[in-house]
């Protein structure tokens, strides 16, 4: 799919969303994206028709502050990228460094994604004072301005009058969710990766975020949860537990790019987890885990 992506954000499933999307009911009218990031998930489902609306919440404060300019004020969003990325002709660590001084005193939006677009693995970090201290990628220059405004002025025709932001606890969002909507949660703290996930000043309790799903389980929620993972033998991650009676779904994430190094030929395995809820009002059936290769991805995209 040809879908805009003006944040670069590490973890983000931008190339999964056609799978994700795929156990997607017919006729939602609401998304909820309780740890939102790049919004991937929902740019993707708006893009594809899948949804009519959807909710971003964020505890990260200015990544929702950069998603209201993105969303709302598009043009000087672009604008304002364009100068930092010209102004960093020449001395590209130097402004880098300048930038991520007066991002963390000023928290502005244009800054946080000039940061994003330059900073190492496209990855946030946080140190103990809740600064943001990842380094540059001294390799490259960010992403090309022109470029940027293209997926910048896309993602708001996408998203604007569609979109609800919200800054907080994830489950108070959740409370929000009607059976009718559809939930994808996308954790920290989680997946294929063997570092502690910084981007959230906050850690996430494991048995706090079961009981969340708990209680939609309750509620009757329709919920897609990305949550563990692994790189062949290796796996990643708690394994969320039976009694949320979830289908449990992998889904082949390509060739691992450390194994390649090392001369083996691991492939890199994501886990959705499906919601009782969800399983019912799709009629999905089959085995409990099932590998989806991108050839094997049509079968699924007319569940309804």
């Amino acid at each position: 799919m040809d879908v805009p992506h003006p944040i670069p954000y590490q973890g983000s499933k931008r190339k999964l969303a056609p799978a994700i999307l795929a156990f997607f009911p017919k006729g939602v009218e609401l998304l909820i994206e309780p740890f939102a990031g790049s919004a991937a998930v929902s740019i993707a489902a708006i893009y594809a028709n899948r949804v009519n609306q959807v909710y971003l919440n964020e505890l990260n404060k200015p990544l929702v502050k950069l998603w209201e300019k993105i969303i709302n004020h598009p043009t000087n969003m672009a604008a304002q990228y364009r100068q930092l990325w010209y102004e960093q002709i020449g001395r590209e660590r130097e402004f880098y460094d300048l930038v991520r001084q007066r991002f963390n005193r000023t928290r502005q939006p244009a800054d946080f994604l000039y940061l994003l677009a330059r900073c190492v693995k496209a990855s946030i970090r946080y140190n103990a004072y809740g600064e943001f201290n990842q380094s540059p990628d001294n390799r490259r220059e960010g992403m090309n301005p022109d470029t940027m405004e293209k997926h910048i002025l896309r993602t708001s025709q996408l998203l604007k009058g569609k979109t609800k932001l919200f800054t907080g606890d994830y489950f108070e969002v959740l409370k929000i969710a009607k059976p009718d909507d559809i939930v994808y949660m996308d954790p920290p703290y989680q997946g294929v990766c063997t570092n502690k996930d910084t981007r959230y000043l906050n850690g996430l309790s494991f048995d706090e975020f079961v009981k969340a799903l708990e209680y939609l389980n309750r509620k009757n929620i329709s919920y897609i949860v990305s949550y563990d993972g692994r790189t062949g033998p290796k796996t990643f991650g708690r394994i969320l537990p039976d009694s949320l009676h979830l289908r449990h779904i992998e889904v082949a994430a390509g060739r691992s790019s450390q194994a390649t190094l090392l001369g083996r030929d691991d492939y890199t395995y994501e886990s959705l987890y499906i919601s009782s809820a969800l399983v019912a009002r799709c009629g999905i059936e089959g085995p409990s885990s099932i590998l989806l290769e991108s050839g094997q991805l049509y079968f699924f995209e007319n569940v309804s």
